[in-house]
């Protein structure tokens, strides 16, 4: 039997083209204010980015909005409790008869360079979100332990990360040592009109459907500690909005689209329900 060979270039693991990243048409997204500026100047200083803010207000569809206004390849990473660094930074595989390093997610940006986005850090473990610190200071390098390689990041590779404030608690919360690394861009809901505006453009819906819909939200929202953790966001209804849109009775979609997503407890559904059947 002969021998299992172990491979250590990286340059293997790269059968994945930068291209295939690239976003080609323009992803709808409506400024709230600076994020667009701040965001452009950032990269050009090579500064991480830092977005929070609630879920659904269009965070990620803003990291797709800039990748494609900066002409960027974008990886984005879905943070999770099982998110190891292993999983972030790459690892070896057995092929055949030869064993070759993969690169990871974040390896896989240093070195095409593209935007890393993590969403919703916070999710990940705390010794998984450490790994991050090298690429997010002035040394702006990422160190594989296992093929004893130091990349360093070309002036085309963004960090950036998101998460939540609103989910915040002793287990699930930011460390200064990370956060203090980054630019923080705050994200909100809309405004009413603008909401307004996003919802017709996203759904086909007429603009009176859309400012009920709107109007429903804000209803939503106000509920925050009284029984819900978030109300509804910019997301949920867009979705609602879909389903009108594909011939759905209004308050079915809302009751599906909604009241249903946003929490399990009945009486809060009822209540939620109930919120709806007074616009629609």
């Amino acid at each position: 039997m002969a021998p299992m060979s172990v491979s250590k270039n990286p340059a293997s693991s790269r059968a994945t083209k930068a291209e295939e990243y690239l976003i080609k048409d323009e992803p709808y997204y409506e400024a709230l204010g600076e994020e667009v500026t701040i965001f452009e100047a950032a990269f050009r200083r090579q500064l991480p980015m830092l977005l929070k803010g609630p879920t659904g207000c269009g965070k990620t569809r803003f990291m797709q909005h800039m990748a494609w206004r900066l002409k960027r390849p974008l990886i984005t990473v879905s943070c999770h409790d099982d998110l190891t660094a292993t999983d972030l930074v790459g690892r070896y595989l057995i092929t055949a008869n030869e064993t070759v390093w993969v690169d990871g997610p974040m390896a896989r940006a240093v070195r095409t360079g593209a935007i890393l986005y993590l969403d919703e850090i916070v999710e990940a473990r705390k010794d998984t979100t450490v790994v991050i610190h090298p690429l997010a200071d002035d040394r702006r390098v990422l160190p594989i332990e296992k093929t004893g390689e130091l990349l360093t990041a070309g002036p085309e590779f963004c960090l950036a990360i998101s998460y939540n404030p609103g989910y915040q608690s002793v287990l699930k919360d930011l460390k200064q040592s990370t956060r203090q690394r980054f630019v923080a861009i705050e994200f909100n809901y809309p405004s009413a009109a603008l909401e307004k505006k996003i919802v017709r453009r996203e759904t086909g819906v007429d603009e009176a459907m859309a400012e009920r819909l709107v109007k429903f939200a804000g209803m939503t929202r106000n509920l925050k500690g009284s029984g819900l953790d978030e109300g509804a966001s910019t997301r949920l209804l867009v979705h609602a909005g879909k389903l009108m849109s594909s011939g759905i009775d209004p308050r079915t979609a809302c009751r599906t689209a909604v009241a249903s997503a946003l929490t399990d407890d009945p009486e809060m559904i009822a209540a939620i329900n109930e919120l709806s059947a007074s616009l629609f």
